[in-house]
């Protein structure tokens, strides 16, 4: 192939916004003629790195987007640790079939038990699945919601939270909300119900939620559709954290004791 007839290739496939293959038909090219390899088979890996790399960057936004706060993939999860944890729908969940159905997951538990890691991981396999995934605390999101009120911006972030495949709320009852939080909080997920998935994490007991948003009538309500079809899972396992703390001291005092001399 001539130089020009490459040139005008690969503007060409920048023009279809094909930007991997641009980038790599010369070097294809070089390879398909050392190899004697055929035009079909040629093009088939040339459109096979396109979609490829395509698929890598989608992932990537995705993710960004999502803005988890940490990275805490599915595989490294330590499910041994989670006594009592059903692990046949523990992996059923990880394939995003509940997304498809506008279903919810409830993550109940005292803190330290992974429920914002199982949270977050799921939320990973969501992005990977393509799904449009956002994840921020209950308290993040009601000042979110009030900033925007005050700006005269609340419909349009109204509009931007119904439209996630999936939102992950975090930390459910660490921090009260203000009545007004509360309410704008309850407007977001009355708005997703049955429209698009949510994950929570919380460490109350739905009896408790009152505490959180004040009105039980409004409560009750909002149990109501958040719990209608939902995968509720009590984290009743020991904490991850108050293990690893108490291993480390463990290991501290038995290494004090070898250090201190004998006699």
């Amino acid at each position: 192939m001539s130089e020009a007839t490459l040139v005008m290739l690969k503007n060409d496939l920048k023009a279809l916004k094909l930007s991997t293959m641009a980038k790599f038909v010369e070097e294809h090219l070089r390879q398909a003629m050392e190899k004697s390899i055929d035009y079909g088979e040629f093009l088939l890996e040339l459109t096979s790195l396109e979609l490829r790399i395509r698929a890598e960057n989608r992932l990537k936004r995705r993710i960004r987007e999502a803005k988890f706060p940490l990275l805490k993939p599915l595989e490294t999860f330590d499910i041994e640790a989670a006594s009592g944890l059903d692990v046949r729908l523990f992996r059923e969940l990880a394939r995003c079939g509940y997304i498809k159905e506008h279903r919810n997951i409830i993550f109940l538990g005292k803190s330290g038990t992974g429920k914002t890691h199982m949270a977050t991981a799921f939320g990973i396999e969501a992005c990977k699945n393509d799904f449009i995934t956002r994840f921020i605390t209950c308290y993040g999101l009601a000042n979110e919601l009030i900033e925007a009120r005050e700006d005269r911006e609340l419909q349009r972030l109204l509009k931007r939270y119904s439209r996630y495949d999936l939102l992950i709320l975090d930390e459910l009852g660490y921090v009260p909300f203000s009545k007004e939080g509360a309410e704008l909080i309850f407007q977001v997920l009355a708005e997703r119900h049955e429209r698009g998935s949510l994950i929570i994490t919380t460490n109350l007991g739905f009896a408790d939620w009152t505490k959180i948003f004040g009105d039980p009538i409004m409560t009750a309500a909002l149990l109501d559709r958040l719990t209608h079809r939902a995968h509720i899972i009590n984290c009743t396992w020991e904490s991850y954290r108050l293990k690893e703390t108490l291993k480390k001291r463990s290991l501290s005092q038995k290494e004090e004791v070898a250090e201190k001399p004998s006699g």
